[in-house]
């Protein structure tokens, strides 16, 4: 009987060590590593406020993204070049393109240069870091803004775009969209289109990322398949965890991962949430005329002021995701794709709703806890803010100077 009540004993006391065990984070550990990471966000829409006037240095009310929340948290931006599908009509995306990069490069970096530098390589991110600085980078969102022309994708490197979004929700004349999913006479190129192949081949000679955020997921296999460098997906989640088509599937996970690349997580609610995708299902349709009403209004400060009624009315009906949901994903692609193959994609003030635990940059130390109490290390941490995107940025970079030699593509759709 002693025998069986001390092996009893020793048996809870092995069940209770790793509780005793158990790493108890400090406010000391989560600040010292949100400060060494060089978090690295590859996807923020506030260009489509400063290009109509708004100064990033000033307090943004309505959105997620202003100077004094970024200083100090923020190491560097990958500034979205959005292009909307309506330029397509007239021609007018490279027009928009220029104007969007103009923004950038103009009212963001000129206009505050003791805060924001220009960047264009991995090393300038490092640079950028170490002089206390947040590296400005710039990525086109939708490829239709090469309105079909090669030249115009190299103009745009040579301006310092590093990445582009292969379609927006729109299917270009060169490759099928995600938001076409449903439209079977749109998605008519099964894919990429040879000239489609010929502008990822084009983009890994030049040294810019191919991302496939937007694209159908035919799109996405051709592009994996094309591509000798890594691709990245700028801002997008798991499918697995919320079925919103935008997310990527485990096998497109893993696919993507196996040639190198990384996927970085979109906080945006329906990315995030399978309760918040289906809640706020019902009220797309009826909100996205409103959107496009409210698009068509000249005066900025009006339009401005409708859009964040239309918001908040639209907030209000659906909770929104959590902190939580934000870890899931997370936690879900590190388990699919691995701990090398994760990164950050905001997507803020391009999207409605995020959660309000991680409403902009100086939240991330909530984030920087909750991964430490979810068991990552710091290394993974830092990884996931920005080491993994560093990585594919110089694979990239070193692809391009392999390919240095090989002569410029001159194809296009015209000439076909």
């Amino acid at each position: 009987m002693l025998f069986h009540r001390v092996s009893s004993f020793a048996a809870l006391a092995l069940a209770a060590l790793p509780l005793m065990a158990q790493h108890k984070v400090t406010q000391a550990e989560v600040d010292r590593i949100t400060r060494d990471a060089i978090l690295i966000d590859t996807h923020n829409d506030v260009t489509s406020l400063t290009v109509e006037g708004y100064d990033i240095a000033k307090p943004n009310a309505h959105g997620q993204t202003d100077l004094a929340r970024m200083k100090g948290f923020l190491v560097a931006e990958f500034f979205a070049v959005y292009v909307g599908a309506e330029y397509v009509n007239g021609n007018h995306s490279a027009n928009r393109a220029l104007e969007m990069i103009d923004t950038v490069r103009t009212d963001i970096i000129a206009s505050h240069p003791n805060d924001f530098v220009f960047a264009t390589t991995a090393d300038d991110i490092v640079r950028a870091h170490n002089e206390h600085k947040i590296a400005a980078l710039m990525g086109i969102e939708g490829g239709h803004a090469i309105e079909d022309s090669l030249r115009l994708l190299r103009d745009y490197y040579a301006l310092g775009v590093r990445y582009m979004t292969l379609t927006h929700f729109n299917t270009n004349n060169w490759a099928d969209s995600q938001g076409d999913v449903d439209n079977p006479k749109i998605m008519h190129h099964n894919g990429l289109t040879p000239f489609g192949k010929d502008v990822v081949r084009e983009m890994n000679r030049l040294g810019m990322m191919v991302d496939i955020s937007h694209t159908a997921d035919r799109t996405f296999w051709d592009a994996l398949e094309t591509s000798s460098a890594p691709i990245i997906a700028s801002h997008s989640g798991c499918r697995a965890v919320t079925s919103y088509t935008r997310n990527m599937t485990d096998e497109m996970i893993k696919a993507l991962a196996a040639k190198g690349g990384v996927m970085q997580i979109n906080f945006g609610c329906e990315f995030l949430s399978q309760r918040y995708f289906n809640d706020s299902k019902p009220l797309q349709a009826a909100m996205r005329e409103r959107y496009q009403e409210i698009r068509k209004i000249e005066d900025p400060a009006a339009r401005a002021e409708a859009m964040e009624k239309l918001r908040t009315e639209f907030t209000s009906k659906v909770p929104s995701a959590t902190l939580a949901d934000v870890v899931a994903q997370i936690d879900h692609a590190v388990k699919t794709g691995g701990i090398d193959h994760v990164g950050i994609g905001t997507d803020f003030d391009g999207v409605a709703c995020v959660p309000p635990e991680l409403s902009s940059y100086n939240k991330f130390p909530a984030l920087t806890r909750a991964l430490l109490e979810k068991e990552y290390s710091a290394e993974d941490i830092k990884k996931i803010y920005g080491g993994n995107l560093l990585r594919v940025m110089r694979a990239v970079e070193q692809r391009a100077r392999e390919l240095s030699s090989t002569p410029a593509i001159h194809s296009d759709i015209a000439k076909k």
